[in-house]
């Protein structure tokens, strides 16, 4: 009986409970009899508040603060995007209006368009064509224990004999003159054995020199798309202009022995490229021979110097040591004898017309290494050379075989010297390249024990292991004038007066991207090469 009255009188009080919810939910403050309200307890599902993203009746205007209903909003709004907007709360409103601002302001800045200006321009495609290299599958590895065998009883160095001979043949005797970028045995063009036989036109110079007008021809000479060429695969280590004067033909050589050809205006080959591969080593140096022009002389780290005759099609061998040789210059002014430097530290004297490949006599410098070989225009038994501890001047005709004593010495260099250049008209300046960061011009004027400092230009010479060392070389047209690669940003190419004074800047922010350590000038005409560290020559005309 008690468990049936107390069952009866929970029911009663859970009825009770839910009628009172039902009434406060629809009058919330109630009042009782005697006029003081009365405090109903709500259940926490109902004060919940709706969801944001749900669509309500009422919209709030943000900028009038007046609620609307869902029709007079439709019928006020003209974007569908704005319709698709109407049901949602103050705060996500005020979110998207946020957003809106945002995208308006990045979008005034022009984004897309200044980081298409920030990107880095891509080479230049002209000349030399990427090769496809088909990645061969070898078989794996094994270790010489796993295979049973003793490692003394291994030849290290064991080649086929075709390769053998291959290497062999390539290394020593003649090169045929044979494009490798053309068909095989095909005739080189008509157009190249006309312009590389040309002769130069002999360049009268006037007894004074006006700085001013020098200047406003180098202000002139520009720079195209078209004059940013490919020339060889890879880093270059020597180039020259032809002295032809109807057109410009240049050379380059690179890392691993190439040699390229490429004229300006020609269709030939890669965009008139044309490449050989006379050498296994670095190519030194290279000059056309002043009084046969159709002979390219070139020296490389394979011990070989080689004369390139176009007129015969091939690259005969004129020398050859067991050194690097490092640099070469002619001894005589029929281009006939040559002085060769090696990695040895020793000088050779070559005659051309002598048979064979061997010196005429051989002489000790330095004991360490050579840098780079120089002989004086006018007087012809000089020359400068750039070894370990300097730069120094000899005399052929005071040389020994075991130690030769400079006649003049040009001090003041705190590290090693890479280049050394006697002015080319009347050599009375020597311009030096140092890796202490400096250029320096010496008076040559006299030739005594010590040569005297004239001017020291700061500049930075730091090139690092994969570009090639900075080379300040004399313009043959301006005695007291001289180039040089920089390594600053945007990219130049600056020219200096030899006190000092910076007479030119070349550069371009679309074509000249990169440093061009080597550079060279024409001695006839008003144009300057620079070459890279991918092969690519730039030629202000």
């Amino acid at each position: 009986m008690n468990n049936d009255t107390s069952t009866e009188d929970k029911f009663d009080c859970f009825v009770k409970m839910h009628l009172m919810q039902e009434v406060t939910s629809q009058d919330p403050d109630r009042t009782q009899p005697d006029g003081t309200s009365e405090i109903v307890r709500r259940s926490a599902r109902t004060i919940l508040n709706p969801k944001r993203l749900r669509y309500n009746d009422i919209a709030t205007n943000p900028k009038r603060g007046t609620k609307r209903t869902r029709d007079e909003c439709k019928e006020s709004v003209s974007d569908p995007k704005e319709t698709e907007q109407v049901g949602l709360s103050e705060y996500e409103l005020e979110r998207l209006e946020t957003i809106r601002q945002n995208q308006a302001f990045l979008s005034s800045l022009n984004l897309p368009q200044v980081a298409e200006m920030l990107k880095p321009k891509k080479p230049s495609q002209l000349g030399l064509k990427k090769e496809k290299v088909l990645k061969e599958v070898l078989p794996a590895r094994k270790s010489l224990r796993l295979q049973n065998k003793d490692a003394e009883s291994t030849d290290v160095v064991n080649l086929p004999p075709e390769l053998k001979e291959e290497v062999v043949r390539s290394l020593k005797g003649p090169v045929p003159m044979c494009p490798v970028n053309l068909e095989e045995d095909g005739p080189l063009p008509e157009s190249l054995l006309h312009l590389w036989t040309e002769e130069p036109v002999k360049y009268e110079r006037k007894k004074t020199v006006d700085l001013k007008m020098y200047k406003e021809s180098l202000q002139r000479m520009r720079i195209n798309e078209d004059r940013v060429v490919k020339v060889v695969k890879e880093r270059i280590f020597s180039a020259a202009f032809h002295p032809c004067a109807s057109s410009l033909l240049m050379a380059a050589g690179d890392k691993w022995g190439r040699v390229g050809i490429w004229n300006l205006d020609a269709s030939w080959g890669d965009n008139g490229v044309l490449l050989f591969e006379p050498h296994t080593r670095p190519i030194t140096c290279m000059t056309f021979s002043r009084s046969r022009p159709s002979t390219l002389i070139t020296t490389s780290y394979d011990g070989a110097a080689r004369a390139g005759d176009i007129e015969r099609a091939v690259f005969e061998e004129v020398y050859r040591s067991d050194e690097g040789l490092k640099g070469f210059d002619f001894l005589s002014h029929d281009c006939t004898t040559l002085l060769i430097g090696d990695a040895g530290g020793d000088v050779a004297i070559v005659d051309t017309r002598t048979p064979g490949i061997s010196h005429e006599s051989l002489h000790t410098l330095d004991p360490k290494t050579l840098r780079n070989v120089h002989v004086h225009p006018m007087q012809r038994q000089y020359f400068v050379v750039t070894d370990s501890s300097g730069a120094h001047i000899y005399d052929v005709r005071n040389l020994n075989k075991r130690s030769s004593k400079p006649v003049s010495a040009l001090n003041g260099h705190s590290r090693s010297v890479s280049y050394a250049y006697f002015s080319p008209d009347t050599g009375n300046r020597v311009l030096t390249t140092c890796m202490d960061d400096k250029l320096r011009v010496f008076d040559t004027s006299q030739l005594v024990s010590s040569a005297p400092l004239m001017t020291t230009i700061k500049h930075n010479t730091q090139t690092g292991r994969w570009l090639s060392k900075l080379q300040a070389v004399w313009d043959p047209k301006q005695e007291d004038c001289f180039v040089v690669g920089s390594l600053e940003r945007p990219r130049r190419v600056k020219v200096f007066h030899e006190s000092g004074q910076l007479t030119h800047v070349f550069e371009s922010p679309d074509c000249l991207t990169t440093v061009c350590s080597i550079t060279a000038l024409h001695p006839s005409q008003g144009a300057l090469l620079g070459g890279n560290a991918s092969g690519r020559l730039h030629v202000f005309t």
